[in-house]
C-alpha cells in the first residue's frame, strides 16, 4: 500500500502547491520547442490499468520505463513516455499460477504480442486549459499519440499538470478503445456469438508522472 501511496502524496504535494495560473499559461505544442526536458522518475511514477468482461474484470500495474515532460516557465508543454509492457502485473489476482496464466496470455499476440513490442509510448502533442477549473479538478486537456503494438492512435483526456520547485507532475486517467490497436480477441464488437466471455472493447489507464529538473 505504501508503494502506491507515497508517490500519490508527492503528486498531491506538487499539483496542489502549483500556481494557479498554471493551466493558464499552457496552449499548443509550439511553446515545447527548445523547452527544458524533466526526466520521468519511474520510482515515483505509477501506472494502474482495470479491464473488464461481461462477467469479470482485472486490475493492476504496469511501470514506466524512461519518459520526460516538457517544462516552459511554470507550465508543462510537451513529453513522452514510455512504458515497459514487460512488467505488467494483475494485482487483483493473488494466486501465482493464475496471475502467470493471466499475464501470460495478455502478453500474448492475442493482446499486446509483448515479445514483438515490449514497449508503448505516449507522446504529448499539445496541452489546452480547461477554463474555470477548479483547484483540486482536472485542469488541461492533453491530446497526444499513443502507440500500442506498433499501432498509434491519437487521444484526448483530462488531467491536472503542475510544476513546483523543480519538479512537473501530471496526474489522471485514459479510457483507451484496444480494438483500435488492432486487439480484439474477446471482442463482442467482432465476434457476435461470444456472450458471457465477451471482454470489454475498452480499458482503463490511470498515471501519476513525476519528472523532475536534471
Amino acid at each position: 500500500m505504501k508503494k502506491f501511496l507515497l508517490p500519490a502524496l508527492f503528486a498531491v504535494a506538487v499539483l496542489g502547491a502549483a500556481p494557479a495560473a498554471t493551466a493558464q499559461k499552457m496552449n499548443s505544442a509550439k511553446m515545447a520547442t527548445n523547452a527544458p526536458a524533466y526526466a520521468l522518475q519511474p520510482q515515483l511514477s505509477t501506472l494502474g490499468w482495470e479491464g473488464k468482461a461481461v462477467t469479470h474484470g482485472h486490475n493492476g500495474t504496469m511501470q514506466f520505463a524512461s519518459g520526460e515532460l516538457l517544462v516552459k516557465g511554470n507550465a508543462v508543454v510537451g513529453g513522452t513516455v514510455t512504458v515497459d509492457m514487460k512488467t505488467m502485473k494483475a494485482t487483483d489476482i493473488k494466486d501465482a499460477d493464475s496471475q502467470g496464466k493471466f499475464v501470460g496470455h495478455m502478453s500474448s499476440d492475442d493482446f499486446f504480442g509483448v515479445e514483438k513490442f515490449p514497449t508503448s509510448t505516449f507522446k504529448i502533442v499539445s496541452i489546452t486549459p480547461i477554463k474555470g477549473a477548479a483547484a483540486a479538478a482536472d485542469n488541461a486537456t492533453i491530446t497526444g499519440d499513443m502507440t500500442i503494438k506498433g499501432v498509434t492512435q491519437r487521444l484526448s483526456f483530462p488531467a491536472k499538470v503542475g510544476v513546483k520547485n523543480g519538479v512537473a507532475a501530471a496526474t489522471g486517467k485514459m479510457t483507451i478503445d484496444r480494438t483500435k490497436f488492432g486487439l480484439k480477441y474477446g471482442s463482442k464488437s467482432f465476434f457476435e456469438s461470444i456472450g458471457d466471455k465477451a471482454i470489454y472493447d475498452t480499458f482503463d489507464l490511470t498515471f501519476n508522472v513525476i519528472a523532475k529538473k536534471a
